[in-house]
């Protein structure tokens, strides 16, 4: 079962790690590109900031974004402003979200995302979570994925299992942790199955899109994933 409310806390300690690093930070290193193609490091503070804007418009019944247009104007918009401005959106809407979270309501419903993707507004916690956790990887200032929790690698691992469960384009495959855990996920795609063994942080970059997975280790050749 999904807590929603162990999963906001969670959110609230990720953004503080993220606003004391970030903070450490001048105006020069948030335009140096990311490790995101073709992002800076302010484009990564700009999308976080109008992700929770619009997780709170999931919340409360709005839809996520105006258009992908506009998301992706927005993004363009923000990414230059100077470090201090990044702080205070960054905090501004991360408690906007959390009084969105903290709200009464009723956290069994369906809600929609972007591309009419539907989910429980109980996994929204959880998907900012992601977004903190992640990008806070991606700006490439000595958090890496090794550094988080290891319950979020977990959830995290067990979510793009499941997303990418039956995929058409991907072989049964199944994935083994150092830590003992295993997933499994594709099953779509004709071929042997596959067994894919590493760190967790390896399978989660893997599946994340974040690591080629060459720090796994195989039975055959590594299946393709899908852009996420």
């Amino acid at each position: 079962m999904i807590d929603h409310a162990h999963d906001l806390a969670c959110v609230r300690d990720a953004t503080e790690r993220l606003l004391t690093a970030v903070a450490k930070l001048d105006n020069a290193s948030l335009a140096e590109p990311s490790r995101l193609p073709g992002w800076t490091r302010g484009h990564i503070l700009a999308h976080l900031a109008r992700n929770a804007d619009a997780l709170v418009n999931v919340l409360e019944g709005r839809p996520m974004y105006a258009s992908a247009e506009a998301r992706d104007a927005d993004i363009e918009r923000d990414a230059p402003r100077p470090l201090d401005t990044q702080l205070t959106d960054l905090r501004e809407t991360a408690a906007r979200f959390q009084a969105a979270g903290d709200a009464p309501a009723d956290w069994s419903r369906t809600v929609e995302l972007r591309n009419g993707v539907t989910d429980s507004a109980s996994r929204m916690p959880f998907r900012r979570w992601a977004e903190v956790e992640l990008h806070h990887v991606d700006l490439g200032i000595g958090y890496e994925l090794e550094d988080l929790p290891d319950e979020f690698t977990d959830r995290e691992i067990d979510f793009l299992a499941e997303r990418f469960a039956g995929h058409k384009d991907v072989p049964s495959t199944g994935l083994s942790a150092g830590n003992g855990r295993t997933w499994t996920t594709g099953g779509g795609a004709e071929g042997a199955p596959v067994a894919v063994r590493g760190t967790a942080a390896d399978l989660l970059g893997w599946l994340a899109g974040r690591r080629d997975g060459s720090g796994l280790t195989t039975n055959g050749a590594l299946p393709k994933l899908p852009p996420l």
